[in-house]
Order: C-alpha cells, then sequence, then structure tokens
C-alpha cells in the first residue's frame, strides 16, 4: 500500500490571539509543525499544542522561523549564517523540551525562511546545520528537489521530500508567491484531487501547465488556511479511498 505523511502548521496562536482550529485538525493528520515563538506561538501555546499533538498520537514537529510576530514569519530577512544555524538551534531546543521524551520527529522552517532557503544553498546549510546541533538523527522536511533537500545530503541529516497540497507551483518547482492572487488553493475537493494525482504519478503540474517530477514523503495543508479542516477532511477521505494509507515520516 502506498503510505504518505500529511503535515499541518499549527501552534500559531499566542497570547490573547487565536489562530487556526488545532484541536480539530490535529487527529485528522499524521505530523504537526509547532511554531516556536518567533514567527508565532508562544510558550504557553507550544506546551498545548505538544500535549495535544502526543495526546493524538501523531508526529511533533519544530517549525522555526524568522523573528517576525507582526509578518507571520512571511518577510523576508537579512542574517548571517551563522545567525540563522543558532536561531534555528534555539527554536528547535525550545520545543524540544515541552515533549514528554525529549523527542522531536522532524523540524519544518516556516514561511519565508523555507522559501529563501529553497533556493539559497548557504541558507539551507546553516538551517540543516541548526538543527544538527540539537539531533543529528533529527530530519528536515524541505521543498522537494530543492536546495534544503541538497543541504540536508551535505550536512549529512535526514529528510523528507514534502510538497504542497493548498499552495501552486511555478515551473521551477518552487512555490507561487503569496503576494500573488492564486497563491492558494482553497477548494477542499480540488485540494484533495491535486494531492492524490501528485502521489500516484509522482508529479504535480505548475501553473503553467508544465509538469513536475517528485516522489513526496509528505503534504502540508496549511493550518492558517480558512479552509484548513474542510481541506483536510476531504484529503483524508479522498487518499484513504484511494489506498493510500496515512502514517507519520
Amino acid at each position: 500500500m502506498t503510505k504518505i505523511d500529511m503535515n499541518s502548521d499549527l501552534g500559531e496562536s499566542f497570547g490573547r490571539y487565536s489562530l487556526g482550529r488545532d484541536s480539530e485538525i490535529i487527529p485528522l493528520v499524521s505530523s504537526v509543525n509547532i511554531a516556536c515563538g518567533y514567527h508565532a506561538g508562544d510558550p504557553d501555546v507550544m506546551a498545548k499544542t505538544v500535549q495535544l499533538a502526543e495526546k493524538a498520537g501523531v508526529g511533533v514537529g519544530a517549525h522555526p522561523g524568522f523573528p517576525d510576530l507582526q509578518g507571520f514569519g512571511r518577510r523576508k530577512m537579512d542574517m548571517l549564517p551563522e545567525e540563522v544555524k543558532n536561531m534555528v538551534t534555539y527554536q528547535v531546543g525550545a520545543l524540544l523540551a515541552f515533549t514528554t521524551n525529549k523527542k522531536l520527529q522532524h523540524v519544518k522552517p516556516h514561511g519565508a525562511l523555507y522559501n529563501m532557503a529553497a533556493k539559497d544553498h548557504d541558507l539551507a546549510v546553516a538551517i540543516c546545520e541548526g538543527i544538527k546541533q540539537v539531533d543529528p538523527e533529527l530530519p528536515i522536511y524541505g521543498l522537494a528537489n530543492s536546495e534544503l533537500i541538497s543541504a540536508a545530503k551535505e550536512v549529512g541529516i535526514p529528510y523528507a521530500q514534502e510538497a504542497f497540497g493548498d499552495r501552486n507551483y511555478n515551473a521551477d518547482g518552487t512555490l507561487v508567491s503569496r503576494s500573488l492572487p492564486n497563491a492558494v488553493i482553497k477548494d477542499p475537493k480540488e485540494v484533495a484531487q491535486r494531492v492524490k494525482l501528485m502521489i500516484q504519478n509522482e508529479e504535480i503540474i505548475a501553473l503553467d501547465g508544465s509538469k513536475i517530477a517528485l516522489k513526496p514523503d509528505s503534504i502540508c495543508v496549511h493550518g492558517d488556511n480558512k479552509a484548513a479542516l474542510a481541506i483536510v477532511e476531504e484529503l483524508r477521505s479522498t487518499l484513504t479511498s484511494a489506498g493510500i494509507e496515512i502514517k507519520p515520516f
């Protein structure tokens, strides 16, 4: 049976501000990426989200991002590789401390950090070195076929090739910028069919109609997408019906 990990970016509330439907989404996915207090989240939210995920038996991953609460970590920042390495180590270590067995399943960079590192090899290496400093056996989730995957191989940490069900792609395999109106796909049925074909055909259709070869280990659905819960429900149903097993990476 074909197997796939389904992950979602969660734990993005902080203080008095609530974002996402974490408690409803967590039981429907196999892995979660939990914000570590820089782009979103705070210690209380981190603790609560880890507890919810552990109770549901899903994989717990750290979701480090740029220190940019106001921009939700989606604005580019110019940082030295050593600064990025230390920033990632700090955030991953913080979330790790909240886990019961002091073990994470994976790390997935967030937002601008993720997208910049998909193209910037030096930045990708810095992220992987930051992860390795916490645990050399801790996998990184990186955009399929990107510099994040190349850097993981170079640094010597495990990796998972990630694809996005609710995002459109450019012909070069990068994600369409969120500044454009067609960046995010919000129709649950469209997302579900897109992911099913992505897994079965090992390719994705870019906006210009070109085909991008990829073999995803994990599929992401963003928790801050307003249709996130409906998308996850439809996606789980569609994949299960197609004989595709959803399980942690």
